[in-house]
């Protein structure tokens, strides 16, 4: 068959190349990942999620995952390879990756962040109200972990890293704000804790970090006495420790320039 493009030329009509079956479900899931989300309504793919070391399973549309870079990235490339809708998380506590996937849908995650009533500020959620009127009741600040020593670490720390890992910034700001919110009366925790941030963010985290040394530069006096601080301190070569030291020398020196243009000059 013969097609005229122009007075005098004459060419072929090509006929489109066939796929395959298979070829043409890849073609449909690449244009599927690389195209934008319409919104979180649209009909999606139920993922299979294998979490933690004890293997539990999750489930979670397509879409919402996309909202991670990191999922998006291991869904590419596993569904140029393979037609199996399953991702393994061996690294994560199942009771975080439920954290995760309840921002991911509601953009927050148990308990609630809310505004103040009474003021212009953030507050939890008062679970013991959610409680009385069937909820799941108030969730302790800390988290078993089990391949952490001592075990016990800041919920909302160990979801921050976490969300840095998945590349969630606002989860991580989120993370950051309910941090600030529950108190941690424990050394040991929030010493442990502080270790396990430094230990899964970059050194250019400017937002965790610097909250916990925030947190002891404020409860100083506390912490000299702190036999958990002093056996730390004793350890010592980290570079959290070291930030701290220089974030306490830049302490001192602003106490020490407020104390010298406060004082009277003499002659």
């Amino acid at each position: 068959m013969f097609s005229f493009r122009s007075r005098n030329r004459v060419s072929k009509t090509v006929k489109p190349l066939k796929r395959s079956v298979g070829e043409r479900s890849k073609l449909k899931t690449k244009q599927k990942l690389d195209s934008p989300m319409v919104g979180s309504t649209m009909i999606s793919p139920i993922i299979t999620l294998v979490v933690g070391p004890d293997l539990r399973l999750f489930a979670a549309y397509e879409h919402a995952l996309l909202k991670s870079p990191y999922f998006a990235k291991r869904l590419r490339d596993q569904f140029y390879e393979t037609s199996s809708k399953r991702l393994k998380l061996p690294d994560m506590l199942p009771e975080i990756f439920a954290c995760v996937l309840e921002y991911l849908y509601t953009d927050d995650y148990y308990p609630r962040l809310c505004k103040s009533k009474h003021h212009h500020s953030w507050e939890l959620e008062d679970a013991q109200d959610t409680l009385n009127s069937g909820g799941r009741g108030r969730v302790p600040s800390t988290i078993y972990h089990p391949g952490v020593d001592g075990n016990y670490l800041l919920t909302d720390t160990v979801v921050y890293c976490a969300a840095e890992k998945l590349g969630l910034e606002e989860l991580k700001r989120l993370a950051l704000i309910k941090q600030g919110l529950r108190f941690c009366a424990l050394d040991d925790v929030l010493i442990r804790s502080a270790r396990y941030a430094y230990a899964n963010t970059l050194d250019t985290d400017h937002r965790l970090r610097p909250f916990f040394i925030e947190m002891i530069i404020q409860g100083r006096k506390r912490f000299i006495r702190s036999p958990t601080m002093q056996m730390e301190m004793g350890l010592g070569g980290s570079k959290f420790f070291f930030d701290l030291f220089v974030a306490m020398c830049r302490h001192v020196d602003d106490f020490v320039e407020r104390t010298n243009k406060s004082s009277p000059r003499t002659i």
